[in-house]
């Protein structure tokens, strides 16, 4: 009995340091540790634990975020799952990045974000409400959350300007944005692979003139 209980509080002890080793990380050597750095996530500037922190201009890929506080989920872990909340002030963009072994994510995602310049295309501002996908093992596993997209530019040389949206889903491989307006013809359909290509198929009435194009390219 004096070996069992000894064996016990040895194991509650080591555990208890590696805890308190794992929560006393800097937040930028945590994320580089957890993978969510090897996945697109950068900033100028981490504050705090892994627990609880801040990341200043923060991007994720190409995508920019701008300051965000940030709270790593203990349940997930649980089950091989680390869940990065992140949250701007003024009830800003919020959601989770996911990764786990075979596969990463988002989780919740709402709010409203300007994405980078899309091939030729002008740079759409997204409004996201409850957008989760996740891919496994290269493959888009599931997708869900709506996404509305706001274009105002010139394309060709002519100016476009469209309303669109359309649910998440997957599409084989890929993540489908089937972003479509329900005032004109206007319609763009997003596919997001695992390793960051997209690819858009554009149809646009710029002005009087049907617009058909496909833009590949990289986040």
């Amino acid at each position: 009995m004096r070996i069992r209980l000894r064996w016990w509080r040895e194991l509650f002890f080591a555990g208890a340091l590696l805890f308190s080793l794992v929560a006393l990380l800097p937040l930028r050597v945590a994320l580089d540790w957890l993978g969510f750095a090897d996945k697109g996530l950068a900033a100028r500037e981490a504050e705090g634990s892994i627990w609880l922190g801040g990341l200043a201009e923060a991007r994720f890929g190409t995508v920019a975020m701008g300051d965000v506080a940030t709270r790593l989920r203990l349940l997930p872990l649980l089950v091989g799952r680390a869940r990065l909340d992140i949250e701007q002030e003024d009830d800003g963009l919020r959601g989770a990045l996911t990764l786990s072994r075979h596969g990463f994510g988002i989780d919740d995602a709402t709010g409203s974000i300007e994405a980078p310049a899309l091939a030729n295309l002008p740079s759409p501002v997204l409004d996201l409400s409850d957008l989760s996908f996740r891919f496994g093992d290269g493959l888009c596993a599931e997708a869900g959350g709506l996404v509305k997209a706001r274009l105002a530019g010139e394309l060709a040389g002519m100016p476009v300007t469209a309303s669109l949206g359309g649910q998440a889903r997957c599409d084989g491989q890929a993540l489908l944005l089937p972003l479509a307006s329900q005032t004109s013809p206007d319609r763009l359909d997003v596919r997001i692979f695992a390793d960051g290509r997209y690819r858009i198929d554009a149809a646009l009435k710029l002005g009087d003139v049907p617009y058909f194009g496909r833009f590949d390219g990289r986040f």
